[in-house]
């Protein structure tokens, strides 16, 4: 352990991911991330609950509840969230870090 070799391999962090946590940091307003609930009915039935959050704000959106999601339903869902939001959208732009 006192071998200077041993201490230039230690691991840690790989390059430029000490930058990533500043990129996101930094992008956050841009960042909107889904995930689906799921909900049990007192009839026993399952139905998904669709929710967008934007990671700048942390509010939540409530895009949709349905028994059955599909990838055209999120998709469509997705959509509308967008046309929603309208200009917020229209200004995230990708800048390079």
């Amino acid at each position: 352990m006192g071998d200077p070799a041993c201490r230039r391999y230690r691991p840690g962090a790989p390059p430029g991911r000490a930058d990533l946590a500043a990129v996101l940091a930094a992008q956050a307003h841009a960042i909107i991330a889904c995930d689906f609930l799921v909900v049990e009915t007192m009839l026993l039935k399952r139905l998904y609950v669709l929710v967008f959050i934007e990671h700048g704000t942390r509010r939540p959106h409530l895009a949709g509840v349905t028994p059955y999601p599909t990838g055209a339903w999120t998709a469509r869902q997705a959509r509308n969230l967008a046309m929603d939001l309208g200009d917020l959208i229209a200004g995230h732009r990708h800048s390079a870090p």
